[in-house]
Parts: C-alpha cells; structure tokens; sequence
C-alpha cells in the first residue's frame, strides 16, 4: 500500500478529509506521518485520536532549507512515496523538494495561477472576480507555481466576505484534494510542461496500486 505523509500547521481539515476518505475505502494509501511545524496545531491531537504517527518538528526561527533538511530526515525511515501538504504555513524548502521530486502535491484556495500565496479570498473580492475556488498542484520552488493535477471552480455571491467564501471553497478542497491523491499514487498520469493529465480514469474505491 501508498504511503503519505501530511504536513499541517493548524487545525488541519484536509488532513482530516483524506482520513476520513481512506477510513471510507475512497483511498488506498496509508498515512504513515502527520507532521506540524506549529506546536499548537490542532492537526496533531487529531492524528493522535486516530493512532497515527504524529510528529511536532517545530520551525520556528530555522530557516527553510535547514527545516527542510529535517523534515527530510524524519520521513527518510518511513518510505513515504508522497507528501501532501495541508494547510502548510511554510515554503518547501531545496533539500525537500530535491528528495521528493514531484511527489509533494499542495492544496491552494484559489484558481491558479490567480492569486497566489496568502489571504487569497479576500484578494479575489478585492479583484472583484465572479469565480473562485481551489488548486492541487505540485510543488516546486516557485510559489504556487507547479503543475496543476485538480481545480474545482466556486461562484463568488454578491454578499460574500472572505469568510463565507473560504468556508464554501473549503468544501470543494476536501473533495478534489482526495481525487488528486488518487490519482497521482496510481501513476496513471503524465506531466506536459504545467498540466497533469490522467492516462486512465480512476474510479471512487478502486486501487491505488
């Protein structure tokens, strides 16, 4: 079976979903590490109610190739065939990215390549977009810059504020960060310079392997 780590900063309802869904037999992959930088992450009592294997790597005051160099080193026993970075408050960092190449996949509340990195929901009302939602992309050394494997598009309402827009989009993250998993952990895709592409349809339950 797969093996994924996660990797939170707070409270973590991504990481929750892509339990609940492999607890539900929509994914056959096994979370073989959850780990925070924050130690007060709420994703952490979370993953330790559900007997996984919970890690407080705290990364305050390192800098990023440094922390990521730890990370590396606390997933290397582990034989994690990819990370998934949810609700990660930190850039990835060289020694990271270079260890998992293309096996790191990141969830982003928006459509990219519109508005990239932090408060994007209060940037789209600002925009004054009719469209929003959110990215399962790779990571690479950019800032949200990597290919694309799943988007979901959410329709921005008259009298939304970012909060009512982030609830609604958080919905649509907890679906196509799963199908993205999915498909990324069965092989069955290709990479053409930033679109992923499917080679074969995944159906919900069926095999990862």
């Amino acid at each position: 079976m797969k093996r994924i780590a996660i990797l939170v900063s707070g409270r973590g309802s991504n990481f929750e979903a892509i339990a609940r869904n492999i607890r539900a037999g929509k994914l056959e992959a096994e979370i073989a590490a959850v780990i925070a930088n924050n130690p007060e992450a709420k994703a952490l009592d979370t993953a330790r109610d559900l007997g996984l294997n919970a890690i407080l790597l705290p990364s305050k005051g390192i800098d990023t190739d440094t922390y990521a160099a730890q990370v590396v080193a606390a997933l290397a026993p582990l034989e994690i065939d990819l990370i998934c970075l949810a609700g990660f408050m930190r850039r990835v960092g060289q020694p990271l990215l270079d260890a998992y190449a293309q096996r790191i996949l990141n969830i982003h509340p928006s459509l990219l390549p519109s508005f990239p990195g932090l408060h994007v929901q209060q940037q789209a009302l600002d925009y004054g977009v009719k469209f929003s939602g959110c990215t399962v992309h790779f990571v690479d050394a950019g800032l949200d810059t990597g290919p694309i494997v799943a988007q979901a598009a959410v329709p921005i309402l008259d009298d939304d504020t970012a909060d009512t827009l982030a609830a609604r989009i958080l919905v649509e993250e907890h679906k196509i960060f799963t199908e993205a998993v999915k498909l990324v952990l069965s092989g069955n895709y290709r990479i053409e310079g930033r679109r992923v592409v499917a080679t074969r349809y995944l159906r919900a339950g069926s095999s990862s392997s």
